[in-house]
């Protein structure tokens, strides 16, 4: 299967995460007072076990070891984890109100009332998603 063709299913699938994890993140920090940082790994971790077995048995149509797999793919998001709350924390540490791009998005995040430290998060998870791909296909799903 191709690249891109693997690319617009990893999307699909990590979208639906993402929103799935935001939400739980939402939830968390705003609604019951939890810390950035336990907020968003409890909402990766949700969104973790639903992304192993789409991806699995869809992305990457694997046939793999499910247990040997499972390994791979947790110590992947182990590792894109700790680069993406790095980001997050970094970010938040140094341009709390001013993160990279936020001028060229600002109208639409003034729209939509989305803080400058909710969007930090939004950074974040993009780099975790584009290098968690990235991995997935040439280390733990590999043909």
């Amino acid at each position: 299967m191709g690249m891109i063709k693997q690319a617009v299913k990893f999307g699909i699938v990590g979208g639906g995460n993402t929103l799935l994890s935001l939400a739980v993140i939402w939830f968390m920090t705003k609604k019951l007072g939890g810390t950035e940082a336990f907020s968003n790994f409890v909402g990766y971790l949700i969104g973790l076990i639903n992304s192993f077995f789409l991806n699995r048995m869809w992305t990457f149509e694997s046939k793999h070891n499910l247990f040997g797999s499972a390994v791979k793919f947790f110590m992947v998001f182990a590792v894109c984890y700790l680069l993406q709350l790095s980001v997050l924390l970094l970010l938040n540490h140094h341009c709390p109100y001013n993160p990279p791009l936020y001028s060229l998005f600002e109208p639409v995040v003034r729209i939509l009332k989305i803080d400058a430290l909710f969007y930090i998060q939004i950074i974040s998870m993009i780099t975790y998603t584009v290098v968690n791909f990235l991995v997935n296909k040439y280390y733990t799903f590999k043909k």
